[in-house]
């Protein structure tokens, strides 16, 4: 009966055999192709590990190394080498070395600084002026399709620069000599990988007793970069005989710890104050009125012998010697005079040379730039007199300090500065954190508020982007005494610190603002309402805590001899000076 049913199946089913049978077939190809795609995996993973993979790079592309990261892609324009002379666009210096890179239409140069130096270079002459000395070279900057070039090969003692022009491997390698560097020995042939990753192609080949550049060691492996100028990565234990063949050059602060400034002011008519047997507890900076801008526009001393004499008291007291130079006399003058220096570049390179002789001559230890009252459209300008001035300060050891006063306020005391550029290139920026309401002022208020203190300091750190670490806070030895009549006038008289107890009635009440952090009075006088925003040892405590709380640069003071004495004892133990 079964052998019936399975033949009658068998009738009725001729396709179902057929079937079974390319089932079978196909299970075997399939199998077949498993196994030599299996045997390709395993040839490929054996030609990796035997570090026979191929190397991709035939080097058609320049590319171009900046201190150890290839930054080709990062360029805006081509490179071009003529004659053995490596061009940068202006645009890729400006990027990669120098952010203030700028055109100087009356002379046809472009202006570059760097650290140090500033550098003007021509579109005619083989030769470059770097700190007003020239030196003769073998191109000059260029113009292509539009596109100015300089020759960046030509310019190396100004960007403290070595350069490589590798042919075999289509590689220019830039350092800096300011960078530390550390070199090793290969211990056997190697295969330099791309990554650390087990499937990872060879960009180059080292030999047993090659030296290499030691980047960076992380997790067993090495990034380096081979004598062809390429980046790339090898077992640590594969290197032996790792050495520093340059020292990174750091540069030294004047001042450790926090900055203590204070200024000592007189008037141009007047002579530095005899201050032999004084000594200030934590000063560490003193800023004597030495120089300025007279009337029309020229440079002008007021040291002397009594000048002379109050440098060497100052460094018989480790004080640091920052002579503010201001822009007063000329702003008295005309808002013209000091905008015809900003705008030329000749008389800006005239001024700072007339700034860095006066340093040298007096062994002074830094400038404090002054310039307030200046145009709003000279905003741009004086940020380049700043940019030019720094290097040539910083060549021969000096700090550069630049006033300026709170982001909000009016077109010639505010407006006209750009704290960014100028907290980004000076040493210190230091804000002046007064007057809140000032002399020019038709209502009464405080000179300096804590809460409005505070809002312009966060201006200046996340508004500006200022680094904490440049930033000086400037207090005011003063306040005012405001008076308001009858018919609602109001007028101010300033007031020392030391002397406002004296001016104050007795048995007026003060009362403490926690908004402002200051104790305030009123009482009336004769018909007159008078007010008093008191600048106290307790006001000014209020402000220098910001000091800490944003890790600023340290304290300024304007100015000396108007404050009490205890306000030093105070500075030091706040910010902990020595």
């Amino acid at each position: 009966m079964e052998e019936e049913k399975r033949t009658l199946e068998e009738t009725q089913h001729p396709k179902r055999k057929k079937d079974n049978k390319e089932i079978k077939k196909r299970k075997k190809l399939v199998k077949k192709a498993f196994l030599i795609i299996l045997a390709i995996i395993v040839i490929f993973f054996v030609a990796l590990i035997a570090n026979d993979y191929i190397i991709l790079d035939n080097h058609e592309k320049l590319n171009l190394v900046i201190n150890n990261r290839n930054v080709t892609t990062n360029l805006k324009n081509d490179i071009i080498i003529e004659n053995n002379i490596i061009y940068l666009s202006k645009a890729d210096v400006a990027n990669f070395f120098d952010k203030y890179l700028y055109e100087e239409k009356e002379s046809n140069q472009l202006v570059t600084t760097y650290d140090k130096k500033i550098a003007t270079i021509g579109f005619e002459e083989n030769n470059i002026i770097i700190n007003g000395s020239v030196k003769n070279i073998y191109a000059h900057a260029m113009e292509k399709e539009n596109v100015i070039y300089l020759p960046i090969s030509e310019m190396k003692d100004v960007y403290n620069i070595e350069i490589q022009n590798i042919e075999a491997t289509n590689i220019i390698t830039i350092d800096s000599l300011d960078r530390e560097q550390k070199r090793a020995i290969v211990s056997s042939n190697l295969a330099v990988k791309s990554s650390t990753n087990l499937i990872a192609k060879t960009i180059d080949r080292v030999k047993k007793g090659d030296s290499v550049i030691v980047i960076s060691s992380d997790k067993g492996y090495s990034k380096i970069r081979t004598a062809n100028g390429k980046l790339g990565y090898v077992k640590t234990d594969k290197l032996e005989n790792e050495y520093v063949v340059r020292e990174a050059m750091i540069e030294e602060k004047q001042i450790e710890g926090k900055v203590n400034l204070t200024w000592d002011y007189f008037s141009t008519s007047s002579s530095a104050p005899n201050r032999n047997g004084t000594n200030i507890e934590g000063l560490n900076v003193i800023s004597p009125a030495f120089f300025y801008l007279d009337k029309n526009g020229k440079f002008q001393e007021n040291v002397g012998n009594n000048g002379i004499a109050y440098i060497e008291w100052a460094h018989n007291n480790d004080y640091k010697v920052w002579p503010m130079f201001s822009n007063a006399e000329a702003a008295k003058e005309s808002l013209s005079v000091t905008s015809n220096i900003l705008n030329s570049y000749q008389k800006r390179q005239q001024l700072i040379e007339d700034i860095v002789t006066a340093c040298v001559k007096y062994k002074l230890d830094g400038i404090n730039v002054d310039f307030e009252n200046m145009k709003q459209e000279d905003k741009d300008m004086y940020s380049r007199f700043i940019i030019e001035l720094t290097p040539r300060l910083k060549e021969i050891g000096l700090v550069t300090s630049v006033d300026v006063t709170a982001p909000d306020g009016g077109e010639t005391w505010s407006m006209c500065f750009d704290r960014h550029v100028i907290g980004d290139v000076a040493d210190y920026i230091v804000f002046m954190a007064y007057d809140q309401y000032g002399i020019s002022s038709k209502k009464a208020g405080t000179t300096a508020g804590y809460n409005w203190v505070k809002l312009s300091l966060n201006k200046f750190l996340q508004t500006e982007e200022i680094e904490s670490n440049k930033i000086i806070l400037a207090v005011p030895f003063y306040t005012r005494v405001w008076t308001t009549t009858n018919d609602g006038k109001v007028s101010s008289n300033t007031i020392d610190m030391k002397n406002i107890n004296r001016v104050i009635p007795d048995n007026t009440e003060k009362k403490w603002d926690d908004n402002l952090k200051q104790n305030y009075v009123i009482y009336n006088e004769r018909d007159n309402k008078k007010e008093i925003w008191i600048e106290d040892l307790d006001s000014l405590k209020a402000k220098v805590s910001l000091i800490k709380e944003n890790d600023l640069a340290g304290v300024g003071s304007w100015q000396k001899d108007m404050e009490s004495n205890e306000v030093w004892q105070m500075f030091q133990e706040e910010l902990n000076l020595k």
